[in-house]
């Protein structure tokens, strides 16, 4: 236990930082400013926290939502007064939408130099809105013993709060008055000697939990599916275990998203992952729709197979650890608000078999004519990209998958394997904000080389990200695919009306991104072949960032994109 005694302001923020680690925070973010002065020193200078320096804000906020996505833990992010905060809006925003735990602490002016004009001065007060699950303004510092257990409760309750009930961010402000800097004044040194252990000795960590399992009674119909959604989860083993578990008992096929550990269930003969394929086919979309549908974690991102199971007028049961309505598809559904590792099924199995075997065929089918296209595909068509990262990353290996096309091609091509790899996502708002600097934060401290899978548009929103290449402890290595504008546009009904479809919409860049890299100090490879590619993501670097540029064509890679789904499904092209 390290305390600061020189000044009320030093005392003030070295139990705030104390406090949090305590609570199991670990990590905390950065930015340089004045007004934060007393939280940054403390967290500076207290040894059981890393404390990052990370210039830009919102890039800083991303790198901490990547960290807390990784490690399931809460980091903290701390920043001075005025705008610097309202740069975290759009992390925040996402930890809030895909469950994840962030502590914001915004530096604040007293309220004496509030509304009177007072530089870097803004109105701070629940500054992000309703995407906090908890706000509070703390209260001047003040060296009294009531204040410091004020204070220490306060951040205990705040940081439980990013845990449960269901995880996100969480919000303090925290004005300080001058003197800012831990110049010695006396007015804390009366408290010396009274802090003890005694003080934070009933701190402990918090985490998500619950007390027993949910037992879900089988349903009386025998024509069911699984369909497991983007899950984020800290025991992949536990997750998938369980569902195989349910599986094995109803008897029902696994439409796994390529974002769920499911796609790790290589050999499980009920998985499927060209759902999307198989349903572009009319007759197999009329001959496989269920009475019964269990959604697992949330909704692919697939379009056709939300449309096709929208219009099947199932009944859904949609489990998902939060209590926010997760059903888009506004269909007859029911929700249990429990994570998915606590889900059981009471009763025997009455699956009707053929509905499985099905499934299993047109998988076979789908899977064979999308394998047998990739092999003889040797020009650069993006999709491609994500089918051979399935096959030659390293086991294990952390990717984080950016909005946009790449997220939908990992969901196309992917194949299930028994390689163990970790995906990534930031697909709670679905927007490409920060995606390098998320990827970052997945990267630091992961303990083996990360990858990033994204376009040119998604990197270049977030180049700000590359100034944190001198802090990553790890590697990254960025698997870009420059198709020279905004890709997933292309698939979209407007890529007809030209103009104005190719400035305002596909919006092309001309980025050179090897000049880029070396502004930078970053590693930049332009990959002329996929056996070159394969060769360069098999064995990865242990530290720094490296880009790995892949150039294609995104009218040409739009077309054939659709052609080979459609014939895999055995659907016309």
């Amino acid at each position: 236990m390290k305390l600061d005694f020189r000044n009320t302001n030093a005392l003030w923020g070295s139990v705030l930082a104390e406090t949090l680690v305590r609570c199991g925070v670990r990590t905390a973010v950065v930015s340089p400013g004045s007004r934060s002065t007393p939280l940054t020193m403390a967290l500076a200078a207290n040894g059981r926290i890393e404390a990052v320096p990370v210039l830009d804000e919102r890039s800083a906020a991303f790198f901490a939502l990547g960290i807390a996505k990784r490690t399931r833990r809460p980091v903290v992010l701390v920043c001075t007064s005025g705008t610097a905060g309202a740069n975290y809006f759009p992390a925040v925003i996402e930890a809030r939408e895909s469950g994840v735990p962030l502590v914001v602490i915004t530096a604040d002016r007293p309220p004496e130099m509030r509304d009177c004009a007072s530089g870097q001065t803004i109105d701070q007060q629940k500054l992000f809105g309703g995407y906090t699950t908890f706000y509070h303004e703390l209260a001047v510092p003040a060296a009294t013993m009531e204040m410091l257990a004020y204070l220490r409760q306060t951040v205990a309750h705040a940081v439980e709060r990013a845990w449960r009930p269901a995880a996100g961010p969480v919000h303090l402000n925290a004005p300080f008055r001058d003197p800012l800097p831990p110049i010695e004044d006396g007015s804390a040194r009366v408290l010396e000697g009274r802090i003890d252990e005694t003080f934070f000795g009933h701190l402990g960590a918090v985490g998500p939990e619950w007390s027993q399992a949910t037992i879900w009674q089988r349903p009386t119909t025998a024509r069911g599916l699984i369909v497991a959604g983007p899950a984020a989860v800290e025991n992949v083993a536990e997750h998938v275990a369980t569902l195989r578990k349910v599986a094995g008992k109803l008897g029902w096929p696994v439409l796994a998203d390529a974002l769920s550990p499911a796609r790790t269930m290589a050999g499980a003969e009920e998985v499927v992952t060209c759902y999307d394929a198989i349903l572009r086919n009319e007759a197999a979309a009329r001959d496989l729709v269920p009475r019964t549908v269990l959604c697992l974690g949330g909704w692919p991102t697939s379009k056709v197979l939300r449309a096709w199971l929208e219009k099947s007028g199932a009944e859904i049961l949609l489990v998902a650890n939060g209590a926010e309505n997760r059903d888009a598809l506004h269909g007859r559904t029911r929700q249990i608000v429990a994570p998915v590792e606590s889900i059981d099924v009471a009763g025997e199995a009455v699956a009707e078999r053929s509905y499985l075997e099905a499934w299993r065929k047109a998988e076979l089918a789908a899977r064979g004519a999308i394998d047998a296209a990739m092999e003889a595909e040797k020009g650069m068509f993006e999709g491609k990209a994500s089918w051979l990262l399935a096959r030659h990353l390293p086991e294990e290996t952390p990717v984080f998958v950016a909005s946009s096309m790449p997220v939908r091609d990992v969901e196309y091509f992917w194949p299930a394997n028994g390689r163990g790899q970790r995906l990534y996502f930031s697909r709670g708002a679905n927007g490409i904000d920060g995606t390098l600097s998320t990827a970052l934060g997945i990267a630091h401290g992961a303990g083996k080389p990360a990858v990033l899978l994204t376009g040119d548009l998604a990197l270049l929103h977030d180049a700000n990200g590359f100034l944190l290449r001198a802090k990553l402890k790890g590697s990254l290595t960025i698997v870009l695919i420059n198709n020279r504008g905004g890709g997933i546009f292309e698939h979209l009904p407007v890529a007809q009306f030209q103009p104005p479809f190719e400035e305002f919409f596909a919006t092309p860049q001309e980025v050179d991104f090897a000049k880029l890299c070396a502004a930078h100090s970053v590693e930049h490879v332009l990959v002329s072949g996929w056996d070159e590619f394969a060769r360069e993501v098999s064995g990865l670097p242990e530290k720094g960032i490296r880009v790995l540029e892949v150039r294609t064509d995104r009218k040409r890679d739009a077309a054939i994109r659709k052609s080979w789904l459609n014939a895999a499904g055995g659907g016309r092209s």
